[in-house]
């Protein structure tokens, strides 16, 4: 159903038919045939804008956003994440069963998708859940500055990539999505922080929004889904919004 208002047609969505699960990647699919790095961001926001609840994103998440949540990570070939979000959100490496890793095989992907963790100053603790419980080793995306001491110390636990470009003490991000295109990684899945987000934003690097809209307000101080870098206005084109009967909204919007 469509109305009219200020000259702009505006549709009304509402239940149309249930997406079954073995379908839902077909939803989610990334670009084939892919050249380069193709980045997808995946976030959840509260009605009122926060990207966190308590401090952390998984308070706000449901039933539906994990499924949605397993299903990307399943499709991307690299998990991208800033080294504050590591901390945070205690990751560990993902967890795939045997019929993700069925299709990820068919699709001649690896079994498991490896995180990439950006950090200037590779400073994390060797016990963290991303080093200690993980299947295959993060890779650590850093700056020339850091690499050499970061490869050092992270041995047997993590690979190491100098990622910077024409300043040696930062983290190019253009930089680092050539590294992963150069191991084969092309299909991107940026799962966090705010200021992660918000340099992919910057830098115009950023190709498809995937956000979860989760039915609560939060208030307090919360910080949005990108933080902390100038602002640049990046038109998106909205593929699909689906909803639960628990109320959420995943939507996903792209550059094309």
């Amino acid at each position: 159903m469509s109305d009219s208002a200020a000259g702009t047609d505006l549709t009304a969505f509402g239940p149309v038919s249930t997406v079954e699960e073995d379908r839902l990647g077909q939803y989610y699919a990334y670009p084939e045939n892919l050249a380069s790095c193709w980045v997808r961001a995946n976030f959840i926001s509260s009605l009122d804008g926060a990207a966190t609840a308590d401090g952390r994103s998984g308070a706000l998440g449901g039933a539906g956003d994990r499924a949605v949540f397993r299903l990307m990570r399943e499709l991307a070939d690299v998990v991208v994440v800033g080294a504050g979000t590591v901390r945070i959100e205690t990751y560990s490496g993902a967890q795939l069963g045997v019929p993700e890793r069925q299709r990820r095989c068919a699709r001649g992907q690896r079994e498991v998708p490896p995180i990439a963790i950006v950090t200037r100053s590779a400073d994390l603790d060797h016990d963290l859940p991303v080093f200690t419980q993980t299947e295959v080793p993060p890779l650590l995306l850093t700056t020339h500055d850091t690499a050499a001491e970061a490869r050092a110390r992270f041995t047997g636990l993590a690979e190491v990539y100098d990622c910077s470009d024409t300043d040696p003490g930062g983290v190019d991000l253009g930089a680092a999505l050539r590294t992963l295109a150069g191991l084969g990684l092309t299909r991107v899945l940026a799962e966090g922080g705010p200021s992660l987000l918000g340099t992919f934003i910057a830098d115009g690097l950023l190709d498809e929004l995937c956000l979860t809209i989760a039915p609560t307000v939060v208030g307090g101080g919360s910080t949005r889904i990108a933080d902390g870098h100038r602002e640049l206005i990046t038109r998106l084109q909205r593929r699909h919004v689906l909803g639960d009967d628990e109320g959420y909204l995943y939507t996903r919007y792209s550059r094309d």
